[in-house]
């Protein structure tokens, strides 16, 4: 696939959502409200291409079944973080144990560090706080949160995203 053609494929795979989005969140359909529906999407697609944005491998995550089987489990993660931190925050004694530590991400792309670090952000009881070489700065409400972080079970199953 030439890279003209895969620019226009990449315009098209956000200028769609995009759109609608936009008749799905404004609800209102009169010619004007669409005109400008249609011109906000539009524009939004030109100041990306002038970004380069079709150009970087910000399309790097397929999507596929390792993608849903990811999204699962982080659902799953995030459910059980709850829980934890729900039992936390009813108890007298508040069991914290407040910690920032830092962990390696695995993969030197830069979309799998931010999907690694939106991940940790994602799950109660812990914050990522900075992405600097390959470097995740995290807050962890607990020990047990960070031991758990630590493990690198959510830097494994992101770096296995990539494999084919």
């Amino acid at each position: 696939m030439s890279t003209a053609t895969r620019t226009v494929a990449r315009m098209l795979a956000l200028l769609i959502p995009l759109v609608a989005a936009w008749l799905l969140w404004s609800g209102l359909y009169k010619p004007l409200l669409l005109g400008l529906g249609v011109f906000s999407c539009v524009l939004t697609i030109y100041i990306k291409y002038r970004m380069d944005y079709f150009q970087t491998e910000v399309f790097a995550l397929q999507f596929g079944r390792r993608l849903v089987a990811y999204w699962f489990w982080l659902s799953w993660e995030v459910v059980k973080s709850s829980l934890d931190v729900a039992r936390i925050i009813v108890s007298p004694s508040l069991p914290i144990s407040p910690r920032v530590m830092t962990i390696k991400a695995s993969s030197k792309n830069p979309v799998d560090q931010a999907t690694l670090a939106n991940s940790i952000t994602l799950t109660p009881g812990t914050l990522a706080l900075d992405v600097y070489n390959n470097e995740i700065a995290v807050h962890a409400l607990t020990e047990a949160g960070a031991d758990e972080l630590a493990k690198g079970e959510m830097d494994r199953r992101i770096l296995a995203l990539r494999e084919k």
